[in-house]
């Protein structure tokens, strides 16, 4: 793979590779699937409790699978320090490409 270097991205498809380069390790990436797949579940939970004390999971689910992927198997800085919001879309980007075999599970 190419290295891409990080920098101030103009666009969401400039990002991806950059944001791809940085979930080389597949143990990251799992880590990934399974943080966005439980924060759809903590969702699905609150829109069926009706509690929204629930979305207070979020980012504890979110980005507690994700970073335990960056730093003990990765071992890198997460994106979402530097590009929070292209981050987030990589997630759900990453996640559909998991899902679709696109990406090697």
């Amino acid at each position: 793979m190419n290295s891409v270097k990080q920098s101030d991205f103009e666009s969401f498809e400039e990002f991806y590779p950059y944001y791809l380069q940085e979930h080389s390790d597949p143990t990251c990436r799992r880590l990934h699937f399974f943080g966005t797949l439980g924060l759809f579940a903590v969702l699905l939970g609150v829109f069926i409790t009706g509690n929204p004390w629930g979305l207070l999971l979020l980012p504890v689910v979110g980005y507690g699978f994700a970073w335990v992927g960056h730093f003990f198997f990765e071992k890198n800085r997460p994106a979402t320090f530097k590009h929070p919001w292209y981050s987030l879309a990589g997630d759900f980007v990453m996640f559909k490409d998991m899902l679709a075999g696109r990406i090697r599970w």
